[in-house]
């Protein structure tokens, strides 16, 4: 054997290549790394929309207090203006004589407008039937002279708007006795309704005894000399259209402009005006609607 045949022999692997040794294992295919799927798109949650929320007294006669969405430039309730704070907290009422359902609504920045339906209770006022006739003819003129500007006193009075928030307080007792005269009581005079009771009457049994205010407010009448129906009435204006009188004091502990607080003292209980005998007579009013101030402070303890 010549020398070239040992040399190709003796290289590893060859001898068996040519001797016709099997071909190696292919190598595995390459390992492809999977693409990550594609991000899904956020799935976004649906926006409220804004919403007009309150609770109170939903009755005739009674009072809500809420709050407006944010966007909101205006607000009425059956059409008659809301004023509401910079933080769109609200006020609004109903009067005596309101009928079942009222609409709240709300006008937003963009010009849109939202609105709720209010259900409002009625009540079973105090009704008495008399078989008499209600006196005939009304005021005479030499009333009516000493009267007009009495009223005209009254209406600018309730006019006021005072930065005072005392329409968001719950409301206490200005003074505490016998409850003589209901809120909303009436007369029917052989089926000719007479006027209802505006208010609710404290009666003490004497006069002289002190009062404080319901709630904070600022002083808009304090008249010391007595109305010829009222005596020496005394007005605080609570704010957002809100406010309270006070009748047939003995007399008065404030003057008009004068801000209050919460259970100050601010004037003693009489008789003055027309009155039978020594009580407080406190009304409430929300602009033009005559209110029940039991259902903001609830029964007297």
């Amino acid at each position: 054997m010549s020398r070239r045949r040992w040399a190709l022999l003796a290289l590893p692997g060859l001898a068996g290549a040519c001797q016709g040794a099997p071909e190696p294992a292919p190598l595995p295919p390459p390992v492809i790394a999977e693409m990550p799927p594609p991000p899904l798109e956020p799935k976004l949650e649906p926006v409220p929309p804004p919403e007009i929320a309150f609770a109170g007294e939903l009755t005739q006669g009674g009072w809500i207090r809420g709050l407006l969405p944010r966007e909101a430039v205006s607000a009425t309730l059956d059409g008659e203006p809301v004023d509401f704070a910079y933080d769109r907290a609200f006020f609004a009422a109903f009067d005596r004589d309101a009928g079942t359902s009222a609409t709240l609504a709300a006008k937003l920045a963009d010009g849109t407008e939202i609105s709720r339906t209010i259900a409002i209770s009625p009540r079973a006022w105090d009704i008495e039937h008399v078989n008499i006739a209600q006196r005939p003819g009304g005021a005479t003129e030499e009333f009516m002279r000493l009267r007009e500007p009495e009223l005209a006193r009254i209406e600018a009075a309730r006019a006021i708007r005072s930065d005072t928030i005392g329409w968001r307080q719950d409301f206490v007792w200005p003074a505490k006795g016998r409850i003589s005269g209901r809120f909303g009581s009436q007369r029917i005079y052989r089926g000719e309704p007479g006027s209802y009771h505006s208010g609710i009457d404290i009666a003490t049994g004497e006069s002289g005894t002190p009062f404080v205010a319901p709630a904070d407010g600022v002083v808009v009448l304090a008249a010391q000399q007595p109305f010829t129906l009222e005596g020496n009435l005394l007005i605080i204006d609570h704010g957002n259209g809100l406010n309270s009188a006070f009748l047939h004091c003995s007399e008065l502990a404030v003057r008009e402009g004068e801000a209050v607080k919460q259970g100050q003292y601010i004037g003693r209980i009489g008789m003055t005006g027309r009155a039978t005998g020594p009580h407080l007579h406190w009304s409430m009013k929300w602009n033009a609607a005559r209110l029940d101030p039991l259902l903001f402070t609830g029964p007297m303890d």
